[in-house]
């Protein structure tokens, strides 16, 4: 008889441990299908709101319009705090109205991320490479909203916070925390809502008659060069190259190669040039604020990876390139 409660005990217990791992199953599942509808929903709803970023002791907020009328996306975000400051896109291309003095330089940009759409458009992109759990149920912007943790699983990448309405699947508040689990950035509404008006009306910036408007060179293109003076050997684990480009910087004689590496949230810029034999080279780690920068030479290359990442990436990358003679 003992010997048929010891079974009975194991085979209750072994029922208990599968059902709470098909539970967990089911909430990791449910996490990545909320995630992927605040990555979809950022670029699917149409609304309008003001946001606050803080980085570091710097706060800033701003107004933010966006529509997707079915086929395009059109967001337009006013700074509402020092030089008056506006920026447009257009599906992803993104141009700069930034006043300096009596001139307003009007820049243009190609791939970037703005809140709230900081999410990868699949999320399945960044599951290898990072752990997500649910939170708490909490309220922001007045309205109700579930915490999605997602931690990363090395040292080359940050850790986030999601804040997501549970109604419009639109992340509403967003943290990026260091390595030691330290606030770097925090970006978050305090005032959304949805619109459905299609008139793009709005879509303009507030010209002032006083100023002149200057069109800033385009001193990029796009590049697919192999040179056979470097290559790139093993990146960090999740990145890879998501954009190529020349850049023609005044003052150098010679194109900058500028590469974008990303895994997904986390992006790298690394630039290669050549050194000028007159030039003192720029060599070391440093950051600049919440920016990592890894500087290096290798033959006659100045090296240098810049990014929001721990100082690992930025070494890592600037590393993976090496000297061909």
């Amino acid at each position: 008889m003992p010997k048929v409660l010891s079974i009975m005990r194991f085979v209750f217990a072994l029922l208990i441990c599968c059902t709470l791992n098909v539970q967990a199953a089911d909430n990791d599942a449910a996490n990545w299908q909320m995630l992927q509808k605040a990555a979809e929903a950022a670029h699917a709803l149409s609304y309008q709101g003001v946001f606050v970023c803080q980085s570091g002791k710097q706060a800033q907020s701003v107004q933010i319009k966006h529509l997707y009328n079915g086929e395009q996306e059109f967001m337009r975000n006013v700074m509402l705090d020092g030089a008056p400051r506006e920026i447009f896109s257009h599906s992803g291309d993104l141009v700069i109205y930034n006043p300096n003095n009596e001139t307003v330089v009007i820049e243009k940009r190609h791939g970037q991320n703005l809140f709230p759409a900081v999410l990868p458009i699949n999320v399945e992109d960044i599951k290898p490479n990072y752990i997500l759990r649910s939170g708490s149920a909490e309220r922001v912007a007045g309205r109700a909203v579930q915490i999605l943790l997602l931690d990363a699983k090395d040292g080359f990448r940050n850790h986030h916070q999601f804040w997501i309405d549970t109604e419009y699947g639109l992340v509403l508040k967003s943290i990026t925390l260091n390595q030691n689990k330290e606030i770097i950035d925090n970006i978050g509404f305090n005032q959304i809502n949805l619109f459905n008006t299609v008139d793009l009306d709005w879509y303009r910036p507030k010209i002032d008659a006083k100023k002149s408007y200057v069109m800033e060179e385009n001193t990029t293109s796009n590049d697919t060069y192999v040179s056979p003076h470097w290559q790139l050997t093993a990146l960090p684990a999740g990145y890879r190259k998501v954009d190529q480009m020349a850049r023609l910087v005044r003052g150098k004689p010679l194109p900058v190669t500028h590469m974008i590496f990303s895994d997904g949230l986390a992006s790298v810029s690394l630039f290669i040039e050549q050194l000028p034999k007159d030039v003192k080279p720029r060599v070391g780690a440093s950051m600049v604020g919440n920016t990592s920068v890894y500087s290096r030479v290798s033959g006659y290359l100045q090296i240098t990876a810049v990014g929001e990442v721990p100082e690992a990436t930025t070494a890592n990358i600037a590393n993976a390139v090496i000297f061909v003679k």
